[in-house]
């Protein structure tokens, strides 16, 4: 990694950044301070941006951007930043369209819930030529989206899940992936405060259980997707068997795989060639 370019004051040096970091809670202390010295532009920049992180503004909303997936994706404030675990949502999604891809058109993917819109972005990193949508309630996600996803020609839409997305699509998705809320109500005080203070609560609280966002995203699915289209969501292992059964119930083939690396659950279920009637409520 490269370092900052010319020297710094003795009150910015290397240790100091590290000593002030660490004493603020950061545990990769070391890492967050290589990243800063090399983003910082000036010494003065450097200041504002460690006393941002000290502070307690999430190294993302200070970089400006998160990796993911071995990408830079832009991150503005206020908005969700993308967690590696999500990553293995990306492989799961790209393992069910590496098995359906077909050479008729482009494949049809849908982001939900896509916040920056990492995952609709990773996922067309990989799979080339796709008709990317993505959507969003926040604004600020929104905005944030649609510059991580023109290099690869996606649509962003401002909207609740399905309501803004064009009704061409109805019937055609192939990957519909939403990184729905999944935290239940009463715990998102527990979550550590970067997320809590500087994320949006409506892309962290996920109702009294968890799975209200999921149950409302799977009730509609089967509307959406292809033929053999799949909706992949991520949520925890504890709410799994709930989930997959809101998935039945929803006309969708389910499938849950879990990862002791990513420390994550995704369920994927499966449109059957004849949808079947949806019963969740």
């Amino acid at each position: 990694m490269s370092t900052y370019p010319s020297p710094l004051p003795p009150a910015l040096s290397r240790s100091t950044v590290v000593t002030t970091l660490r004493a603020a809670g950061c545990v990769f202390a070391e890492d967050e301070a290589e990243l800063l010295l090399a983003a910082a532009r000036s010494p003065a920049g450097l200041a504002a941006m460690v006393r941002r992180r000290a502070g307690g503004v999430p190294l993302e909303h200070v970089l400006g951007w998160a990796e993911f997936h071995g990408r830079r994706m832009a991150v503005d404030p206020g908005v969700f930043v993308p967690r590696r675990r999500t990553e293995f949502l990306v492989e799961r999604a790209l393992a069910l369209a590496s098995g359906a891809r077909t050479a008729r058109r482009r494949t049809v993917v849908v982001d939900l819930c896509c916040g920056s819109g990492a995952v609709g972005a990773a996922l067309a990193a990989v799979l080339g030529a796709v008709e990317l949508h993505a959507a969003d309630i926040e604004p600020a996600a929104v905005r944030c989206a649609r510059r991580n996803l023109a290099a690869v020609g996606g649509e962003v839409y401002e909207g609740d899940l399905y309501a803004p997305l064009p009704g061409g699509l109805r019937g055609r998705i192939d990957l519909l992936v939403a990184n729905v809320p999944y935290v239940p109500t009463e715990e998102v005080g527990l979550l550590p405060p970067e997320a809590r203070e500087h994320e949006p609560l409506v892309a962290l609280d996920g109702g009294a259980d968890g799975l209200d966002v999921l149950r409302r995203v799977t009730r509609e699915a089967a509307r959406w997707l292809a033929p053999g289209g799949h909706l992949l969501v991520e949520t925890s292992e504890r709410q799994a068997e709930r989930a997959v059964g809101t998935f039945a119930r929803a006309g969708l083939l389910p499938q849950v795989a879990t990862s002791d690396e990513w420390y994550a659950t995704v369920i994927a279920g499966t449109r059957p060639d004849e949808p079947r009637a949806s019963g969740d409520r």
